[in-house]
Parts: structure tokens; sequence; C-alpha cells
């Protein structure tokens, strides 16, 4: 959260046109029931909404996920992975307290439904690394609605989870360990720096093309691409 995805991927987008782009489905996040999102309703009181919020997201991004597998075209950036997903935003949930044994039980159960058997790994991790602080700064600049009540510390626990998963690759899933992960240090603003824009396309691009399904074709793409 503040991380700079969304502007990261209208870059790529920009920059990298044979990539196909998938943003998170946060518009069906922000439905309004008696005048407040599911997502404003979470960050007023994490304790209730917790485990609605965090199954409803699960149930969106593995939708968007399937969606995407079986078009089976060119390579594919999806915004936020349902693995992120669990380990960083349900997982910190269940241990600050706001999910019961018994919601994190069934949110496990949902997960392993929904995701086991049916969602094929992904090929790789683009990990944008900041710090919390940063994060905190660049939310109440944009002031998107529902985040003017999330605070610092909600993000420092995200963050310790991020790493925990990405970096350390603490208490993952087997499979998941070998996954690589491309770490882009974004703690400056990118957007309107073209030197490090450059940077973060040639780095983007060397990874796809390292981890390519069909290497040959990847850097047919890449040559014709890259600025």
């Amino acid at each position: 959260m503040g991380a700079g995805k969304s502007t990261l991927l209208a870059l790529i987008k920009q920059h990298l046109s044979h990539v196909n782009v998938v943003t998170e489905p946060v518009d069906c996040w922000h439905h309004s029931t008696h005048g407040k999102s599911l997502l404003g309703q979470f960050y007023e009181d994490q304790n209730r909404w917790s485990y609605t919020m965090e199954k409803f997201t699960l149930i969106t991004r593995v939708r968007e996920y399937l969606k995407e597998q079986h078009k089976n075209s060119s390579p594919t950036i999806m915004e936020r992975s349902i693995y992120s997903g669990y380990y960083c935003f349900a997982k910190n949930g269940y241990l600050q307290g706001n999910m019961t044994k018994a919601e994190w039980k069934a949110y496990n159960l949902w997960f392993e439904f929904l995701v086991k058997d049916t969602c094929k790994k992904p090929r790789g991790f683009i990990y944008l690394y900041t710090t919390p602080e940063v994060c905190f700064k660049r939310m109440h600049k944009r002031k998107r609605v529902g985040e003017e009540e999330v605070p610092l510390k909600y993000l420092q626990e995200l963050h310790t989870a991020h790493e925990q998963f990405l970096i350390e690759k603490k208490e993952i899933l087997s499979d998941l360990i070998s996954i690589p992960v491309l770490k882009l240090n974004v703690c400056k603003d990118f957007a309107d720096n073209s030197i490090a824009i450059k940077s973060l396309m040639d780095e983007i691009s060397s990874f796809l093309l390292m981890h390519s399904q069909n290497p040959q074709t990847a850097r047919n793409y890449l040559s014709s691409t890259t600025p």
C-alpha cells in the first residue's frame, strides 16, 4: 500500500507494451453499503471486518487470476499476488487478533479450495520495496477514499509480513520457496524520473526474459519494445 504499484504498472503499459497488466479489483471493494464501503469499514474496525474483507478479496483476486490463467497469452503481471493476500494481509489480521481461530481456519479452507489445486504457480514475484514511513506519506498525499483511517502501525506490520514472505521465505508453502523474487527499491519517487524509469523497465525486462515460459518469444518482444 503506497509503494507505487499503480504508478509502476502504468509505466509498464507504456514502455513494455507486450506485457499484459492486470490491476487489482479495488472498485468492487469500495462498493458502498449503508454509506460505507467494505474497505472503509475494514479500516475503521478490523476486528469486526477482517475475516469478511480478507475472504472477499481472496475470492475477487482468484477470480481475476483464473481469468488470466485461462487466456494463456502474453507475459502477465498482476498488481497483487493471491499469495501476498494470504501471507501478508490475512495472516497479519490473524496474528494481530483481528480474526478468531475459527475464522482463520475457515479462511485457510477457502484458500486451499480456491488456490491449491486450481491456480498455477507464478513464475516470479516483483517486490516493490519501500519503508512503511514512505508508504504512509504517499497514501496521505494521494488521499484515496477509505485510506485516511490507515495507521502507520498497520503499514509497519505489513512491511514485516512482506519481508518474511518474499525475502526470508519464512513459513510459506514449499512450492513457493524456489520462485524467484525481483526486489526493486522504490523509496524515492520515480514517476517523473526518466533515468529511474529506464532502470526499472530494464530490470523488469531482464527478469521477465530470464523466467519466461518461452524465452525466444520473450527475447524477440523485449528487443523491440524495451526503451
